[in-house]
């Protein structure tokens, strides 16, 4: 396939792809095109592609009628530029479509880093919206976890700031990567961390270390009674009401992050209990960022990032894939669930 490629997804149902050649883009003056360098492909993808449409995720990547861009994050190269402070040659970090090549208009460019102004993201999540010099070093990891242990990092934030304070905090799909990076970020706040995950992942779960306790999801009968904050990555209801049954009142938060499942929950009914509500990472940064000033997030995640990176690499086991087909292939190994190990890593050389 040529240089330039576009790889779309079937909004009704993301595991259809279409993948065809595409047109160069030339950047009028403001504008500069970004090339697809590296990527990476996780269950975090497939949550932006089953909520794209009520969180606006499908938004940030305009595709024809019916289709979609899974939004990636990853390393792209400035391959054409008619902005000042922004060269060709220049690697950045941040949110990729599926495919070769973006357009975008920066905003002033400080240091390498800018803003796309873009009129159709200008309505979006502004944290996804920034593109900072790509950093050297740990590469796969970046474009793998970076993004997920932001999440995890400010969802740990958010639980201890937000209230009502529990004993314990449960995490479902207790394997994936953004549950055990929430595990790891919650490890110093004094709560007991239980993860909950499929009856095949439970050796994996409990051999990272990060929980207190690891049950297979048949085993909920057995949680501890305690003021409990549930916290969703699997995107089931009736585990959901499991949880519920087994906790009732004591389930004092109840907070939807992902779906590792492939599906959203749903609606599960009557329930004791908090009700269910969803937490959106960009929320609690704005929030951060005017309670920690300028550069405190960065400052605060940067030092968490250094030791979770340290702690993660020897539990991923790197599927690497080369090229817009790879890509394809990996999508729907991911969106139909791989091993809790398995991390994909796609990278675009230049024809």
């Amino acid at each position: 396939m040529d240089d330039t490629w576009d790889l779309t997804m079937d909004r009704s149902d993301p595991s259809v792809t279409r993948l065809v050649g595409s047109a160069p883009l030339e950047p009028a003056h403001g504008q500069a095109v970004l090339r697809t360098e590296r990527v990476g492909l996780t269950a975090n993808n497939v949550t932006y592609a089953v909520l794209g449409d009520v969180m606006r995720y499908w938004e940030f990547f305009p595709a024809p009628e019916g289709q979609g861009h899974v939004p990636l994050w990853g390393f792209a190269e400035v391959s054409a530029s008619r902005v000042d402070g922004l060269a060709e040659g220049d690697r950045v970090y941040g949110y990729l479509p599926t495919a070769s090549h973006l357009l975008v208009t920066p905003g002033t460019v400080r240091s390498g880093s800018f803003r796309d102004t873009a009129e159709h993201r200008a309505p979006l999540a502004a944290v996804y919206n920034s593109y900072v010099p790509a950093q050297t070093g740990l590469d796969d990891l970046q474009v793998l976890f970076r993004p997920l242990f932001m999440t995890s990092f400010m969802l740990a934030d958010w639980l201890a700031d937000a209230g009502p304070a529990a004993e314990q905090v449960v995490l479902s799909s207790a394997s994936s990567k953004t549950a055990y990076g929430t595990a790891f970020a919650l490890k110093d706040t004094g709560a007991r961390v239980v993860g909950l995950t499929s009856e095949g992942n439970v050796e994996f779960t409990r051999g990272l270390g990060v929980y207190d306790e690891v049950l297979a999801y048949e085993s909920v009968p057995d949680l501890t009674e305690a003021s409990t904050a549930y916290v969703d990555v699997a995107g089931s209801a009736p585990l959901r009401r499991a949880v519920h049954q087994r906790l009732g009142t004591q389930v004092v938060r109840d907070v939807v992050v992902g779906i590792a499942q492939g599906q959203p929950g749903g609606d599960p009914g009557p329930i004791e209990g908090a009700r269910p509500t969803m937490f959106f990472a960009p929320d609690q940064i704005a929030k951060r960022s005017q309670d920690w000033g300028p550069g405190g997030v960065e400052q605060k995640f940067g030092e968490a990032w250094g030791e979770f990176a340290t702690w993660v690499t020897p539990q991923i086991d790197v599927a690497p894939g080369e090229g817009p087909g790879a890509l394809e292939s990996a999508w729907k190994a991911v969106f139909a669930g791989v091993g809790p190990r398995v991390g994909h890593v796609l990278t675009f050389p230049p024809a």
